[in-house]
Order: structure tokens, then C-alpha cells, then sequence
């Protein structure tokens, strides 16, 4: 004799299923939304840190063989390049201070890069991109370039003072 499944034991069924096929998407997006506000914690407290001259947590955030590159054509360093280059500054208690105006974020799991504008009272506005990745289940600041922004307007200007200043130190 043959049994018949009742259509109304089908259908919770169907939907049950259709649930836990659905769970992992539901995860991923969540994880994707915690991974970006941990990010954004890193790079805030980064400038956080920077402003308060807290060179230890400044440091830390920032991976073993992280790279920085500053705003003069000589400026790239390891971190223990950087550290020696930065002590001086934080040693007041005073770093420096670049506010966020905006910053985007691209790539996905252990891996993303971010491109930030940041204002300065010195440099006005600058742009601040790198590269972030999970390493012992901590983000840290793999790669930070820190670049002046130039309107256009008066780029051939800056752009010769920068020649001029070059020829300068090859005269040195």
C-alpha cells in the first residue's frame, strides 16, 4: 500500500529548506557589515592615535611588514623605518592631526583597500589609501600612502615648484 506525503507536510517543509540554503548568504552579509565597522574602527583609531601622539597603539595597529609612504618622494618606510621617523613627533604627546572627510572601501575576505580624504591644517586636503588584512584574526594596516591632493587649477604651478625644489637638493 502506498502512502501519500501530505502536501501540508510538504510546504513547511520546502520553506524550512529554503531557509538554511538562504543562512549562509544571511551570514556572509552580516560578517561583511562587522568586518567593515572593525576597518573603520582601525583607520579612525589610526587617526585617533596619531592626534593624541599614542605611539604604541599607533604602532600596533599597523602589521610587521607594513609599508608607509609619505608626501616627499623619499618617504618610504618599513614600520621600524617609520617608527624612527615618528618618535620625535609623538614624543609631546602630539602626533599629527588629518580629519576624514570621506573614505570608500573595495575588496573582500581577508583583503581590502580603502581610499580616505583627510584634511589637514598644514597640508589642507590630502588622500590617504592602503591596504588592510586580517592577520591572526585582527585587521592591521598592511600598506598607508599619504598624498597631498593638488586642485588642477594650480597643478603646473605645483608641479614646477617641484622640479625647482629637485634641482635644489641635486645641488646640495
Amino acid at each position: 500500500m502506498k502512502k501519500k506525503v501530505s502536501k501540508y507536510l510538504l510546504i513547511p517543509l520546502f520553506v524550512f529548506s529554503s531557509i538554511l540554503f538562504a543562512l549562509p548568504s544571511i551570514k556572509d552579509g552580516l560578517t561583511a557589515d562587522d568586518q567593515t565597522v572593525a576597518i573603520d574602527a582601525l583607520l579612525d583609531g589610526l587617526h585617533q592615535d596619531a592626534h593624541e601622539g599614542n605611539f604604541q597603539t599607533y604602532f600596533a595597529r599597523y602589521s610587521a611588514d607594513a609599508v608607509f609612504l609619505g608626501t616627499d618622494k623619499t618617504e618610504r618606510w618599513t614600520v621600524e623605518e617609520f617608527k624612527a621617523y615618528a618618535k620625535p613627533a609623538f614624543a609631546d604627546g602630539h602626533g599629527w592631526t588629518y580629519a576624514v572627510v570621506e573614505r570608500n572601501w573595495e575588496g573582500g575576505g581577508n583583503t581590502h583597500w580603502f581610499d580616505e580624504i583627510l584634511f589637514n591644517e598644514k597640508l589642507g586636503h590630502c588622500r590617504g589609501t592602503g591596504v588592510v588584512q586580517l592577520i591572526n584574526g585582527e585587521w592591521k594596516i598592511a600598506h598607508y600612502a599619504l598624498t597631498m591632493l593638488v586642485p588642477n587649477a594650480i597643478a603646473a604651478d605645483v608641479g614646477l615648484q617641484t622640479q625647482e625644489a629637485d634641482k635644489q637638493e641635486i645641488v646640495k
